[in-house]
């Protein structure tokens, strides 16, 4: 695993470039409109009544998504009731990786029964916009009168392999903190994972 982590956090590195500059905390994000697993096209702002939300950046392939695969569905059931859905895209060109098409993120959404959509960003302009670079990467994005405002960055938590009862919980730590009115302490990390399979520019 410390092997794996090394290789993605050079395959993140190089990538960068690629990604753009992207958000950062403060920054008011743009609303987007992408296909569910079901066909249907989802924005932001067909949640009227939420607070803010978890958009995660994933996919079907990559280790470290699937090993974070419980952990975001995990934080749909603890703070969609509560305003904040999670909201998962994921963003690799499929002819990169065939394990990101979409008929299999309708297969991985049926088989683990997400409870949230999962999107495509088949044009990977949502992505690059964010500025994600790996998978999973978070941003917690906070609803107000001036629009959808970033307020974390990064992991979602401190520990990939999950053995750690006392790891940080970045994510749900800065929702725990927007819920009660307070800022976010620890606002941007490093988002550890594979590196966004990006298309290749037309010559």
């Amino acid at each position: 695993m410390k092997k794996m982590i090394f290789l993605c956090f050079v395959a993140v590195a190089l990538m960068a470039k690629a990604a753009g500059t992207g958000y950062k905390v403060g920054d008011k994000a743009t609303d987007f409109k992408l296909k569910n697993v079901d066909g249907k096209l989802i924005s932001l702002a067909d949640y009227k009544s939420a607070k803010g939300y978890i958009v995660v950046f994933t996919c079907n392939h990559c280790p470290y998504a699937q090993a974070y695969e419980k952990r975001i569905m995990d934080l749909n059931t603890q703070f969609a009731s509560k305003g904040y859905p999670v909201i998962a895209i994921s963003t690799n060109d499929p002819i990169a990786e065939p394990d990101d098409s979409f008929e299999n993120m309708q297969k991985r959404a049926a088989e683990r029964k997400y409870a949230f959509p999962y999107l495509i960003d088949e044009t990977q302009e949502t992505s690059r916009a964010y500025g994600a670079r790996a998978t999973p990467h978070v941003y917690v994005l906070e609803k107000t009168i001036s629009g959808n405002i970033v307020k974390y960055i990064g992991a979602i938590d401190n520990d990939t392999e999950d053995t750690n009862p006392s790891k940080t919980t970045y994510v749900a730590n800065a929702v725990n903190a927007l819920l009660a009115g307070k800022p976010v302490e620890i606002s941007s990390t490093r988002a550890v994972g594979c590196g966004i399979k990006w298309k290749k520019e037309k010559v």
